[in-house]
This record gives C-alpha cells, structure tokens and sequence, in this order.
C-alpha cells in the first residue's frame, strides 16, 4: 500500500519532515501540497514531485497529511482532516493551551483516525537510553535535573518564522513554540510532574513573545528539575541542549543532539559514553528503538518518528505518539505560564 501524503504548510519544519521521509523504508508518495504563500507551496511540491493544491482538495487526495502551519490553524486544520477520515501528523505545540489542545484530541479520537503529534525528542537514541537509565533499580530515587535549551531566536537566519513573533499566530515564546520539547520528555523520563514555579522575560521587545523562560518543576516521585529556555540572537550557535541527571546512584549527561554522545555512571561503576550508531543499536538491543526506524545522520544516529506513523497508517494500528501523548506537557506548560504572571507562585499541576 503506497500511503499518499499531503503537507499543509510549506515552510521550515515541512523541509525537515521531508528529509525524514526521504530516509523511511515506509511506502509512500507525497502528492499535494499547500501554503498560504502560493509560490512556496509551489517550489515544495515541484522539489517532491507533487501538486500544489487548495486544502480541501488536497485532503480529498491524501491518506495521511502533516499540519505544519503557525500553532493558530491547528485545531481547524486537524479537525478537517478527522472529518474526511485522513490520518493526521500535527506539529509541536499543538494548541496555545491545554483545553484547545484537548478539544484536538477528542477529535481525532472520535473519528478513528492515526493520529501523531511531533514531539521528536522521543525518538533520540540519548533520550530513549536515558530513560531506561532512570527506570533501572540500580539508579535508586531521582534527585535534581539541570536543563537548559537555548537557540537563537528563530524569526531569522535559516528558520526565518517571522509569525513566531506574532501572538495571534504562536500563542507565546520560547517555553510554549520550543520548550515544549523539553517538558515533555523530562516527564516521560522522570514521571509526572506535581507542581511548578516560573518566570518569563520578553527582553527583544514582542509583547506576550518570551525570550527567557525560567522553571522549577517537582516531579511525583521527588525528584526536582529546573529548566531555562532562552531564545538569544547568536546566529552562529545552533540550537542546543545540556542536561544533567542525579540519582541516587546514578549520573547522566547529554547534549540532547543527534550527533552527541550519552555519558553516564552508576555507583561502583566506570562511567560510559556512547553515541552514534552504537548508543541506537544500545536501544534496539534494549527494545527501546526499532531497527527499522533507524534513521541516518551525519556524525550521529536517530529514530525516525515518520516510519511508525506510517506503519501505523499501513497496518490499521494506533500511533506510539498519539496527539493525547501531549497534553501532559500543554498541561505543564500552562502551569507555568501561570505561575509567572502571578510572580513566580508555586501551582500544582494535577
């Protein structure tokens, strides 16, 4: 079965999907495309050898579509879709909170499609490996989680996202448009998250846009975390991650990049580093990563999040990463937002 796929929205993050399934054994075929720039949609269609198409044609064409607009056309967008039966890959965040967010879900969950959210972290060996560290009894209780992400902000430069400054269109800043990544797979490693404090700045000027985002999360089992999101104007530095892990017995370090290595110890151990090809084939062996999911890239090893999307699509089965699997971090997010409008008050996030 050749699964037909559709992209509505041409931009950035549609180019980097492109790659993924340029790289998936998966059988499919991208045949439409939109945008609300016509001539972009039309240079992304002629690249992939597809049509650039009106959205309600295009989702008359398609068996699976990737929504990869402004977080705005979301929950209109994914709607259309579960109406017409079309399985749907929505882009990260999903909505501006947790309510729309939910309203999404029950969408898709009504209507029976596969449904995916692209929360992309999940799918890198470091991560995968790095859970499995946390989960091992060896590791004793969670104690105290460093992490801080910070990118230049990507309204320039190769991102070029000029509507990421514009609140009608992205909701907020750096904590909701890119952090979301980061609280969602700290609570998938570290378990759920019970209360939270934050503070937000918007030192470039954009109002409700914040630049700087700074959080405490506690999470169920004790452990605590403090995240720090900046978007800065250093164009020369890539997006990058830094994450340190303490356990009991346990220390973990990653750089949170395909192209970075894992390093950690357990008590009365040598300390281990692995990356590339040799920490994915750790997660195949472990279960964590599939072979066939095994994506290539320069200097480093991934999962591609696409292939069991589509295998999902193929065999009548339920995504790994259902939209639902994002409400934890939407939930989370909102708390924090919260928590700094209202200087910084501890909220419990039930």
């Amino acid at each position: 079965m050749t699964i037909r796929v559709g992209f509505i929205g041409a931009g950035f993050i549609a180019r980097t999907h492109n790659w993924f399934l340029k790289h998936t054994p998966a059988d499919h075929r991208i045949v439409a495309v939109h945008d609300l720039d016509t001539e972009r949609a039309r240079a992304f269609a002629d690249r992939v050898g597809a049509q650039a198409l009106g959205e309600d044609e295009l989702l008359e064409r398609v068996d699976a579509v990737f929504i990869t607009t402004w977080t705005s056309e979301h929950e209109r967008l994914v709607a259309a879709a579960a109406e017409r039966g079309v399985a749907v890959f929505c882009e990260k965040p999903l909505a501006f909170d947790e309510a729309t967010a939910q309203r999404m879900v029950d969408s898709v969950e009504a209507s029976g499609v596969v449904n995916q959210v692209g929360l992309v972290l999940r799918f890198m060996p470091q991560f995968l490996h790095a859970k499995a560290l946390l989960a091992d009894q060896r590791a004793g209780r969670l104690l105290a989680v460093s992490f801080r992400d910070d990118q230049f902000i990507p309204i320039q430069n190769h991102y070029g996202s000029t509507w990421r400054i514009d609140p009608e269109r992205c909701g907020r800043g750096t904590l909701l448009e890119h952090s979301i990544h980061d609280v969602d797979v700290m609570q998938w490693m570290c378990g759920p998250v019970e209360s939270v404090s934050g503070t937000v700045r918007e030192v470039h000027g954009h109002p409700r846009i914040d630049d700087v985002a700074v959080a405490r999360l506690e999470f169920a089992g004790g452990g605590i975390a403090s995240l720090t999101s900046i978007w800065h104007d250093i164009v020369d530095r890539p997006s990058l991650r830094h994450i340190e892990i303490f356990s009991e017995n346990l220390y973990v370090h990653l750089d949170g990049e395909a192209t970075s290595p894992l390093t950690w110890q357990f008590t009365g151990e040598p300390e281990r580093t692995l990356g590339g090809d040799a920490l994915a084939r750790e997660c195949i062996e472990a279960g964590s990563g599939r072979e066939r999911d095994l994506a290539p890239v320069t200097g480093g090893a991934m999962f591609n999040p696409l292939t069991p999307f589509l295998d999902a699509i193929a065999d009548g089965q339920d995504s790994p990463l259902p939209l639902s699997e994002a409400l934890a971090a939407h939930r989370i997010v909102d708390a924090i937002y919260a928590s700094a409008d209202d200087g910084g008050t501890v909220l419990s996030t039930p």
